[in-house]
């Protein structure tokens, strides 16, 4: 199926590895013109170079950096269609208020202000140009909320309601906004909240329907549909990629 991505720009934030790396070698691969940004500038640089892309160092709890990483963007390849708002996990812990101001503070930065600071400055430009993609990575937490990550359970939902809304708002211009819901992906995330890499896959043959987690390649890839032509008609939906493991309608 032809995408409809060739010479789109895109920007994909936590893109130098796991999951967000994964959607921007996918973007790449379709035609689009992929920038990444992420914390590690050593990192970016070899995730961008690997995929024929741009890097920029950008640490998405730093809400003054936003506009300097769209002029970058921006600057060397044109103006961005495509934004993934793929935002790291914040701590996971066994105590729902274990948790201290400062971690609380800089979750909420990270999952619902610096989302938010990109789509003030890109949403215009994509109502403009009549053409726009932005999707956001999140967690299956937001329909059946995890015990070990409240970081997560409390500021993810808020984003998704946030799209929902501009989603409206947007829809006749040519701008959709919708948000993937990962369940267990097999990333380092994964492995550190269950332990291990051993008690993670033993507990999705257990739990999870499919009998395993997911790859970070079939989340990437309902998350490049979105992102595409060919999607044009679904905006502010949240798409589960959860192996069957969510129960709630």
């Amino acid at each position: 199926m032809e995408l409809g991505l060739d010479g789109k720009v895109a920007l994909v934030t936590g893109g130098s590895k796991g999951i967000g790396f994964r959607v921007a070698s996918g973007l790449g691969a379709e035609g689009a013109r992929v920038a990444i940004a992420a914390r590690d500038p050593e990192r970016v640089r070899e995730a961008a170079a690997s995929i024929d892309g741009h890097g920029v160092v950008f640490d998405s709890a730093d809400l003054d950096a936003v506009p300097r990483v769209i002029a970058d963007v921006e600057s060397a390849l044109g103006p961005i269609d495509i934004y993934v708002a793929n935002t790291g996990g914040p701590p996971a812990g066994p105590d729902p208020l274990g948790f201290s101001r400062g971690q609380w503070e800089e979750a909420h930065r990270t999952l619902v202000l610096s989302p938010m600071a990109f789509l003030e400055r890109l949403l215009p430009g994509m109502q403009e140009r009549g053409w726009g993609r932005v999707v956001a990575v999140s967690s299956s937490a937001i329909r059946e909320p995890i015990a070990s990550i409240q970081l997560s359970n409390a500021h993810r939902p808020g984003l998704a309601a946030a799209f929902k809304i501009l989603a409206k708002r947007y829809a006749a211009d040519g701008v959709t906004l919708n948000t993937v819901l990962p369940g267990r992906i097999a990333t380092e995330r994964s492995f550190s909240t269950a332990g291990s890499r051993e008690a993670a896959e033993a507990a999705a043959r257990e739990e999870i329907p499919a009998g395993r987690l997911g790859t970070v390649e079939e989340l990437a890839g309902p998350a490049v549909f979105l992102c595409s032509e060919r999607a044009s008609y679904v905006t502010g939906t949240t798409l589960l990629v959860d192996g069957g493991l969510t129960a709630s309608v």
